[in-house]
């Protein structure tokens, strides 16, 4: 559900406005935005109204266009594409005000070559109303064709240079747009084309020109001639009076001639012919259609800079019911034109004037700002006197801010209590500073006056001495202000908080905010002041809370029923009494008025957004199909032991050696020997040692071989017992080897024999 606060799209606004303006309020309102659904759209749309830069509006594009992601004011690498734009459409929508400041390094000149190429639409921003363009050079001019749209209102433009094209773009303008606002700084001169180009635009409000050649008569007239010109700006500085005059030199007083007036008369018998011009003048006064003589007769608001003769010069020709009027004056201003002006204020706007603001040029508050700056002493304060003020009954507001006329005096205040009573807000440069040796010349009592003669009085911002003079004030009920509720001091001086807290509390009882400068590096700062007026805001609602439960007191006694007694009085008449009849027979006059009701017809379609969504809430079903068959290996095992052919030299090892027993015998007995000779002794000796090994070889052959060919066969055997046909119709092919024993010492030929099926041959 809603907040109540959301259902009214103006409190919503206006609630958002008020967060947007305080202090950090454009992050505030992001947060918000982002909060919930509800407060999105018209956060967004106070968030993305005013824009003081194109920088967001880029930020839009995706990262990846960017040369830096981090820094897109550098611009855009690549073009975008229809996709691209999306976010800068929807948020283009939004914005009501932009402005652009060629001079800053923020943006990049070749990101509107960019946009101006590849737009998928004619305005990236189809309700802007407000465009302001700072621009030094003519392609910074150019660039601000791109924003040009129907719907735009306010043209804002400051051009530091003289640019030649600056005719082609007004023209430009003025056929893309229908401004009601237009605002024209320039060092230069105004293009001589100027009123030409511009004077078919009869729908502007509001006209500021402060550039060489705005006092021009041929501007006075076209700005004259503009039928719904509300508000307007000069700048009268460094201009003649005889300048000021000519702008009013060709401005025709409006009903000062009628059709009648031109004549063929040669003028020779002028001097018999009756004049009937001011009987036609008569006779359209009483009937209503005069129009009033005089320049810029529905003129509202003015604002003029220069000296304060200029100033003078340029009111008087005006007739208008002026309700705002801002002067940028240079200060100190003389004193017989300062006079003057006053006067001529108040003979002329008195029963129209509502606000009057006194502002000092730039010039002069630059010199305030060298002599602040440097050493050269204390700032010199003048007065500036209010008693020219005579009668200003509608006034509300009054500001004036000057750098060296701060000077002020409860006369002032009590001059501006006669003229002004209906004041609301009164600022009388609250910036000021004075020297230590001369401070501030108003006091309490100066305020007391005011809280006297203005009953509306709510704001009220001045420096002041803040002691009491005199008890008549805290005797006075009168001086209690029920409507005082802001007070700003400044740089005021105060030495008795307490006193003054008192005072204060009988003076504005009702008083909600102080404010003083505390500061320590602002300069003027005091430190005792500032330690005096902290304490004067900590004890000032204690005494006012004091002091209107007395007040509540005194007005419940004062208002008590009187005692009262029954008493007998004889009411005899003794006097003798007559008769009379009087006619009274009123005068009776008949009017008829017609009054015929405006009637508006609006019809509201009152249509709630609808949203169709189907939802398809089928499951999804997938089939998938799992090979469960089990994986079946088929592996032959060996079970036959390991056996290890040694072979083992059975021979006995015998050494035959032979001996020599040959002895040496004589002739004579070898004859005796050879006599008996054995027949054995014809055999060799070696004959032992062969028999020997063909015993070996024989044992061998008969113990090993017959016991190695049937394990070979067994383990053939068992495999082809274990093989086992495969599943279904095709037959094992499995093929059974019988691998020999790599430790087994057989010969060749016996191997041939187990690869053949030989049967098995026990020995």
């Amino acid at each position: 559900m809603f907040p109540t606060i959301l259902r009214d799209p103006d409190a919503a606004k206006k609630l958002f406005e008020t967060i947007i303006d305080s202090p950090n309020g454009r992050r505030s309102m992001s947060r918000l935005a982002r909060t919930c659904r509800a407060m999105c759209e018209p956060a967004l749309n106070v968030l993305w109204r005013e824009l003081d830069s194109l920088l967001p509006i880029i930020s839009l594009f995706p990262n990846t266009l960017m040369k830096r992601a981090r820094r897109p004011g550098l611009g855009l690498a690549k073009a975008p594409n229809a996709e691209d734009w999306s976010r800068v459409l929807a948020y283009g929508e939004r914005v009501r005000r932009i402005a652009y400041i060629e001079s800053s390094p923020s943006v990049s000149p070749s990101i509107f070559a960019i946009i101006a190429e590849n737009r998928p639409v004619q305005y990236i921003l189809p309700h802007l109303q407000q465009l302001i363009w700072r621009v030094d050079t003519a392609a910074g001019l150019q660039r601000c064709t791109i924003f040009l749209n129907p719907e735009l209102q306010s043209l804002v433009l400051e051009v530091s240079t003289r640019i030649p094209q600056l005719a082609t773009f007004l023209a430009e303008v003025c056929s893309t747009t229908q401004l009601s606002s237009f605002s024209f700084t320039s060092p230069t001169s105004l293009p001589d084309t100027f009123t030409d180009i511009l004077r078919s635009h009869n729908t502007l409000e509001k006209l500021v020109l402060v550039a060489p050649g705005a006092l021009a008569s041929t501007v006075g007239q076209w700005a004259a001639s503009l039928p719904m010109l509300r508000v307007l700006e000069l700048d009268l500085t460094g201009r003649s009076v005889i300048a000021v005059e000519g702008f009013f030199d060709d401005i025709a007083a409006s009903g000062a001639s009628t059709p009648s007036d031109a004549s063929s008369d040669s003028g020779v018998f002028s001097a018999d012919e009756i004049d009937f011009t001011e009987i036609r003048k008569s006779s359209l006064r009483l009937t209503g259609d005069l129009r009033s003589g005089g320049a810029f007769t529905d003129l509202r608001q003015l604002s003029l800079t220069g000296e304060v003769a200029n100033i003078a010069v340029f009111l008087k020709h005006l007739t208008s019911n002026l309700t705002h009027l801002e002067l940028v004056i240079e200060d100190p201003p003389d004193m017989a034109d300062w006079q003057d002006l006053s006067g001529l204020i108040c003979e002329r706007f008195s029963k129209s004037l509502l606000s009057l603001r006194i502002n000092a040029t730039g010039s002069s508050r630059f010199n305030e700002l060298v002599r602040s700056t440097s050493r050269g002493g204390d700032p010199p304060c003048r007065h500036l006197p209010l008693q020219h003020f005579t009668s200003l009954p509608s006034l509300l507001r009054l500001e004036i801010d000057l750098p060296e006329s701060v000077l002020f005096h409860n006369s002032d205040l009590q001059a501006v209590a006669q003229a002004c009573p209906n004041i609301e807000t009164l600022r009388l440069c609250p910036m000021a500073r004075f020297p230590t040796s001369s401070g501030p010349s108003l006091t309490l009592e100066g305020v007391a006056v005011l809280t006297r003669g203005c009953k509306r009085l709510q704001t009220l911002a001045l420096v002041l001495d803040a002691h009491t003079e005199s008890e008549e004030t805290f005797n006075s009920l009168d001086v209690s202000s029920r409507s005082l509720l802001r007070l700003h001091v400044g740089h005021s001086v105060v030495n008795d908080s307490l006193q003054s807290t008192i005072l204060l509390s009988h003076l504005a009882p009702y008083l909600e905010t102080i404010k003083w400068f505390h500061e320590k590096n602002r300069p003027g700062y005091v430190e005792a002041n500032a330690t005096g007026w902290q304490k004067v805001s900590d004890w000032l609602p204690h005494m006012q809370g004091m002091r209107l439960m007395e007040r509540a007191r005194a007005v419940h006694l004062t208002t008590q029923k009187p005692e009262t007694r029954e008493q007998s009085v004889d009411a005899t008449v003794t006097r003798t009494t007559a008769d009379k009849s009087l006619q009274a027979k009123p005068r009776l006059v008949q009017r008829q008025v017609q009054v015929s009701p405006k009637l508006i017809d609006r019809s509201t379609e009152v249509k709630p957004e609808l949203v169709s969504m189907s939802i398809d809430a089928t499951p999804s079903i997938m089939d998938t199909s799992v090979d469960a068959t089990p994986a079946v290996i088929h592996q032959s095992v060996s079970v036959r032991p390991n056996m290890v052919s040694t072979e083992v030299d059975a021979s006995v090892c015998t050494e035959t050696k032979a001996i020599s027993a040959i002895q040496t015998l004589t002739f004579e007995e070898s004859n005796t020997v050879n006599q008996y000779a054995d027949p054995f002794y014809a055999f060799p000796s070696v004959i032992p040692a062969v028999l020997a090994g063909l015993l070996t070889f024989a044992c061998r052959i008969l113990t090993s071989y017959p016991l190695t060919i049937p394990m070979h066969m067994l383990d053939k055997s068992l495999s082809i017992l274990h093989a086992q046909p495969k599943e279904g119709n095709n037959s094992s092919s499995e093929k059974h080897e019988l691998r020999p024993s790599p430790v087994h010492s057989v010969s060749s030929s016996t191997s041939e024999l187990l690869d053949h099926d030989i049967p098995p041959v026990c020995l």
